[in-house]
């Protein structure tokens, strides 16, 4: 089959599946008013993939079937590998301003990590670890759309799944002769309304004891599998908007979110990837060179959100010459801090990329690293700057529908900017405003937050993976050095060559 167009892709979606938002059951996500726009965007996206004059930059030549299939499934042998990779998501996260985080590029990225190390899931069953590159093989030459699920619900935060009283996680019920049985629930599963397959992997640390055996499991179900429903939170899209151009972002680009509810689903056994082995899934990421994959992939959403903001923030302060006062320049220069500091990270990790024991060319880690634990506190101060920039003209800002209405004079007269009519600066105002105001940005702030995991654990891993010894051998070298220097008589002649070299 190879990449789908944007029809192959909207037909795919009217299967049957599952997905409750406001109390009600919704199987058609392409005619639903929550869903519909979101759906059309992605639909977009794979149109993308037939451009002319994009092909070559979307697409590769399948190495089993030589049909052209998604970049995004490539698996990098060289560095310009990566920069073609790269070059591919930034092309699809532009056209979402960075703010569709999990469009399929993620989890195909994710995907592909896995399979790159496939051989890691079959250190006690050769037969997981076919199952994970037979997937990995469907997924790219049928263009499949993924969501993910990782983490338990949080009804008992103090204790370990196993313990909890009230058991409502997903777990294995029982072993069949055709595959395995899931009930419980997992969250949190985005783009859940516009994908084709649920891909079920672990995230949190098990206990490697006999309690924890039945929550330790990796696995891909098709989202309108018998048993499986989806639980949306509302949508960010407003209902009676006066024009489009009011909430140019939250109409088209709401995501969806939602628990993944498993009534006794059945997953065959060659869709599973982990059965009952916590030591696989602990670690998993790490262990298979995924996560250095995962992080390049969203660090370019994150260029793209950073240079999307900015370009709106330079726009506004352009519009009404506030531009010319020293402390918006200043705000305007965090900006373009925030955009570079993340291409440098980026570039950074694909300098020094190396190949990992299977050949696959793996970003240096350490730069997506920071980009991780840095960009959630970037963008939060990115909005505050576009709400500072705005000021009152971002509560006062009208509807685009005013400009046809009865009073489309007045709203022509009064407002206009010193270098904008009226009609661009609302559309402009109203956009900045969807970007770092409306609940559309609330949710994107807080999905910066926590996509990735929780920053406390986060920032402890980071500091446990980190070479510190090296860092501690230097100061521990210095003090001696210098000690030695003191005792010397010739303390002045000792030191003049540190000086030297530091001058």
């Amino acid at each position: 089959m190879g990449i789908r167009t944007g029809r192959q892709y909207i037909d795919s979606l009217r299967d049957g599946r599952q997905m409750w938002i406001d109390g009600e059951l919704v199987t058609d996500v392409t005619t639903d008013r929550r869903f519909a726009a979101a759906a059309y965007t992605m639909a977009e996206l794979y149109d993308m993939q037939h451009d002319p004059k994009l092909v070559e930059r979307m697409t590769y030549p399948s190495p089993t079937s030589g049909e052209r299939v998604g970049l995004s499934f490539i698996q990098p042998k060289t560095i310009d590998d990566l920069v073609r990779r790269r070059e591919m998501v930034k092309t699809w996260m532009d056209a979402t301003c960075g703010m569709f985080g999990r469009s399929p590029d993620f989890m195909n990225i994710t995907l592909t990590g896995f399979a790159s190390a496939s051989d890691a899931f079959g250190q006690k069953d050769r037969k997981f670890s076919e199952n994970i590159w037979n997937y990995y093989l469907y997924c790219r030459e049928n263009d499949i759309a993924m969501t993910h699920t990782l983490i338990n619900p949080q009804v008992d935060r103090s204790r370990p799944v196993e313990k909890q009283d009230k058991d409502l996680a997903a777990k294995i019920v029982k072993e069949t002769d055709a595959g395995i049985v899931i009930s419980g629930a997992r969250m949190v599963s985005t783009l859940c309304a516009y994908s084709h397959d649920l891909l079920v992997m672990p995230s949190t640390y098990l206990a490697n004891n006999e309690e924890a055996r039945p929550y330790a499991f990796g696995f891909s179900v098709p989202v309108n599998a018998e048993g499986l429903r989806f639980v949306c939170r509302p949508s960010v899209i407003h209902d009676n908007p006066g024009s489009p151009m009011d909430y140019p972002l939250s109409s088209r680009l709401d995501e969806t979110d939602a628990m993944v509810i498993f009534d006794n689903v059945l997953v065959p056994w060659e869709r599973v990837f982990i059965h009952r082995d916590a030591e696989m899934c602990n670690g998993l990421y790490n262990r298979t060179g995924a996560m250095p994959q995962i992080m390049h992939q969203f660090s370019v959403k994150n260029l793209a959100k950073a240079e999307f903001m900015m370009a709106t923030a330079f726009a506004m302060a352009r519009s009404t010459k506030i531009d010319a006062h020293l402390h918006v320049q200043g705000m305007l220069a965090e900006m373009i801090q925030f955009s570079e500091f993340v291409r440098s990270c980026l570039r950074a990790s694909e300098v020094d990329a190396k190949p990992n024991a299977q050949g696959i060319m793996t970003p240096a880690a350490m730069p997506l690293w920071t980009v991780r634990m840095m960009f959630p506190k970037m963008f939060i101060r990115m909005c505050e700057i576009i709400q500072t920039l705005g000021a009152g003209g971002l509560v006062a800002v009208p509807s685009y529908a005013e400009l046809s209405g009865p009073i489309g004079k007045d709203v022509e007269t009064y407002f206009q900017a010193a270098n904008a009519d009226s009609r661009y600066r609302i559309k402009l105002f109203r956009l900045a405003f969807d970007a770092a105001v409306s609940s559309f940005s609330g949710r994107q702030q807080l999905y910066e937050r926590y996509y990735s995991g929780d920053p406390v654990r986060l920032a402890a891993t980071l500091y446990d993976i980190y070479d510190k010894d090296t860092h501690v051998d230097r100061i521990v070298a210095l003090l001696d050095d210098l000690e030695e220097r003191r005792s010397d008589e010739d303390t002045a002649l000792r030191f003049r060559p540190l000086l030297s070299a530091a001058e």
